[in-house]
């Protein structure tokens, strides 16, 4: 059976820090490509980072902030995420496959993607 299980989210006030790991299991995992996206309510499913064909991307307002990493030997993939914002809160999804969109997808849920975490709550207060 697939997994992948998020854990790590939390409630932290604006500027703190978080850190997010994602464990996978049930596929060869060292062999995809990985990543971490949100999604807000009433909002699209939105890249935070992604490994991709060994390269590690970001869009724009993660830069500086965020940082993706992955530990094929423990099957893990983590997010560590500095200065936080009030409107990085959303449920954060970890992801895994041959494909890691860039673009924002309707859903965490979206079958452009192979395989999804269940998605932890990252909260982050004024």
């Amino acid at each position: 059976e697939v997994q992948l299980v998020e854990s790590g989210g939390g409630s932290v006030e604006a500027g703190g820090s978080l850190s997010l790991s994602c464990t996978a299991s049930g596929f060869s995992f060292a062999y995809t490509n990985v990543g971490w996206y949100r999604q807000a309510p009433g909002t699209a499913c939105q890249l935070v980072a992604r490994i991709s064909d060994g390269k590690p991307g970001r869009p724009g307002f993660a830069a500086g902030r965020f940082t993706i990493a992955r530990d094929n030997a423990k099957n893990m993939i983590s997010l560590q995420m500095d200065k936080l914002k009030v409107e990085d809160t959303a449920v954060y999804y970890c992801a895994a496959g041959p494909l890691i969109p860039t673009v924002d997808l309707p859903s965490c849920r979206d079958r452009s993607v192979s395989y999804w975490g269940q998605g932890t709550q990252v909260s982050v207060s004024s």
